[in-house]
């Protein structure tokens, strides 16, 4: 749907539409006024020169909702817009556009918290997974999942580079009991299949290759480590690696 109101009969000319409030000497919407638009739509707010502009709320016939900031008819500023599905964006709005930092919320209760370009994910942001509890912090490109970033699970997260909403090439699993398994992700040509990693499915299937895991340093209460041992494990460490 368009979250964009009705700039069409905002005048007297049109005679139609109804208007309630302020006007300054030239007899435009100047101030405080509600207004009901031709196409059922309404707003109660502040205009300037006979355009919403200021505080402001604007209600859509089809239940959306948007409350913030208005310049020359354009949502501009801060504002939380509600949609029809029961999802909710709040944050800052370029002429119209989700643009600079916001809150989405997801009507299956999923978030993104982040910046924003031109209505799109775009920066950096954590979009949080209501199901799971997994979340992914890191880059976004076109509101996809690119370049650095970490996917974390409950026990264990996952830190490297994605592309396309996918991790790819290099990087490690970090687990919560003290070790991690550095590998690389690679992607084979099958079926399209969808995985953990995003809201996309992919064109393949990623495989990911374990190249080495770090060792755990055990640990005993009441025991000192000694220097010797402290250099054997350090060496072992190094083999491993």
């Amino acid at each position: 749907m368009s979250d964009v109101g009705s700039d069409e009969f905002e005048d007297d000319r049109s005679k139609l539409g109804e208007y309630e409030g302020d006007r300054n000497e030239a007899g435009e919407r100047h101030g405080v006024g509600k207004a009901v638009l031709p196409n059922g739509d309404t707003y109660q707010g502040q205009y300037e020169f006979g355009k919403r502009h200021g505080q402001g709320t604007y209600h859509f016939k089809n239940g959306a909702r948007y409350v913030g900031d208005y310049n020359k008819n354009m949502k501009h500023g801060q504002g939380t817009f509600y949609y029809p599905d029961g999802s909710k964006y709040e944050g800052s709005w370029v002429e119209d556009l989700r643009h600079g930092h916001g809150i989405y919320t997801y009507p299956n209760g999923d978030t993104y918290d982040g910046q924003w370009l031109r209505h799109m994910r775009h920066g950096q942001g954590i979009y949080h997974y209501h199901e799971t509890g997994s979340k992914y912090k890191g880059s976004w490109v076109d509101g996809k999942m690119e370049s650095a970033g970490e996917y974390i699970h409950c026990n264990h997260r996952y830190e490297g580079n994605f592309a396309n909403n996918n991790p790819y090439g290099p990087g490690k699993y970090v687990f919560d009991i003290g070790c991690e398994q550095l590998g690389e992700f690679h992607q084979t040509e099958q079926d399209q299949a969808e995985g953990e990693w995003g809201e996309l499915g992919s064109s393949g299937v990623l495989k990911w290759v374990p190249k080495a895991i770090t060792g755990l340093t055990v640990w005993t209460p009441g025991k000192e480590t000694s220097a010797a041992e402290k250099e054997t494990a350090s060496a072992e460490d190094g083999e491993k690696i």
